[in-house]
């Protein structure tokens, strides 16, 4: 495990940023409809935001929070862009979006944490 975590330590900005621009790409192209996948679609705001936060919070750059602020303000224009391109910005969305930063946060704490003892 503690391979892993390195190799994620290493690797944050190219994971960060390949996440960033499919959560982009993934809530900005045009839809006839929704696919039908398992489980909520707040659901799947916030895994993919915790996930995109979680490389950056685990390495923690010099400029980690200010990183997360970004994600957060990205959140929100993604909402504020979405009905331009025939979705739907939910405020939602980006509360789910919010609490998945959070979360992404605490687990890379807790896998600092655990890792240093």
């Amino acid at each position: 495990m503690f391979h892993f975590v390195n190799i994620i330590k290493k690797h944050w900005l190219l994971i960060s940023a390949t996440v960033l621009a499919l959560i982009t790409l993934l809530s900005l192209t045009p839809l006839p409809h929704l696919p039908s996948v398992p489980g909520s679609d707040k659901t799947h705001h916030f895994i993919a935001y915790a996930g995109l936060f979680f490389p950056v919070a685990l390495a923690k750059p010099k400029h980690w929070l200010l990183i997360g602020l970004l994600f957060a303000f990205w959140s929100g224009a993604i909402e504020l862009i979405q009905p331009y391109v025939n979705r739907y910005g939910e405020w939602l969305d980006m509360l789910a979006n919010s609490v998945g930063l959070l979360c992404g946060f605490v687990l890379a704490w807790l896998t600092n944490k655990l890792i240093k003892q």
